[in-house]
């Protein structure tokens, strides 16, 4: 027991637990930036995969990291407008459209790395090139402190700045508050000259930039190669912690945060007596509690919001 508590004492526990927080937390905005639109974006999982693959092959054709991330992102921004598409054109189910694409992620991505590697399962075969980590000056030598925040990505570092961008976006801009009047309610939005399909493609594309965001990293810095099946449910996740954090940047930070803990925490488990199948289902375990509480507390507030209405009502003069 004292071996595990050890744990939190050791700065590389909290290395990986930033490590592991940030595919989830770029995923995670991805689906609040949807959501806020009034769409539910369930297909980051599948745009994850193919911008994890499509990160590593293009890095490998032309060796620059930079063209990997950038055409990751261009991957989810693709992806989810023809989501979008789907959705506000053509008045498709986005859950269905979702569940379609993902399907397809799983098949279509192991024939693609099929065809270029000769390999079903990893990408190995080929040079792709990785992100390299950041030391950052004077920060890296003060003792703990350095071991948990230099020596990351610089797409860890994106997905920490940019939670306060989106913060700012959505609350403070113009854009921001077409984007929650559409998502709050379509029909009053466009009686004051919101125009929604534009505002949902917007929202939809810049939540495909941090799907495409979360795919690089998990191929280019989480792990060095593409594997088959590696995101491994994390865009759901992310799409539980977008909802526990109330749909706020700030919010689903800190439940991707939590969400990264057990995570880590379970690969950390593994040098333990402790049964692998439990510690690989930790980070779900947690997954399905935090949203159970989560759930839980909705309920709760909308009962009290029923009484105090019907409470109101009672007390309404005649």
């Amino acid at each position: 027991m004292a071996e595990i508590l050890s744990l939190f004492a050791n700065p590389d526990f909290w290395f990986g637990v930033i490590r592991s927080t940030t595919p989830i937390l770029l995923a995670a905005i991805a689906a609040l930036l949807a959501a806020r639109s009034g769409i539910t974006n369930m297909a980051i999982e599948g745009i994850m995969l193919f911008s994890a693959l499509f990160a590593v092959i293009s890095s490998w054709l032309t060796q620059s990291a930079a063209v990997g991330v950038m055409v990751a992102v261009l991957t989810g921004i693709l992806i989810t407008l023809f989501l979008a598409f789907f959705k506000i054109k053509m008045k498709a189910d986005e859950i269905m459209a979702a569940i379609a694409l993902n399907l397809l992620a799983e098949g279509a991505t192991i024939f693609i790395l099929y065809m270029i590697t000769g390999n079903k399962g990893t990408s190995a075969a080929i040079n792709s090139r990785i992100l390299s980590p950041i030391h950052i000056p004077i920060i890296k030598d003060i003792p703990f402190l350095g071991g948990v925040v230099s020596g990351h990505s610089i797409l860890v570092y994106i997905a920490i700045a940019m939670v306060f961008v989106i913060h700012y976006l959505l609350f403070k801009t113009p854009l921001g508050l077409r984007i929650r009047s559409v998502g709050g309610n379509a029909h009053a939005a466009e009686s004051v000259g919101v125009s929604v399909p534009k505002t949902q493609y917007i929202a939809m594309a810049l939540s495909g930039v941090f799907s495409g965001l979360a795919g690089a990293y998990m191929s280019m810095t989480y792990m060095t190669v593409f594997t088959k099946g590696m995101t491994a449910g994390r865009g759901f996740i992310a799409l539980a912690a977008s909802n526990v954090g109330g749909r706020a940047p700030i919010g689903a930070m800190f439940a991707s945060l939590l969400f990264g803990f057990f995570d880590s925490l379970g690969n950390n488990l593994q040098r333990f007596a402790i049964p692998p199948e439990f510690i690989y289902m930790i980070p779900y375990i947690a997954t399905i509690v935090m949203y159970t509480i989560y759930s839980y507390r909705k309920l709760s507030q909308k009962k009290r919001r029923k009484q105090q209405m019907a409470k109101l009502q009672i007390e309404k003069p005649e």
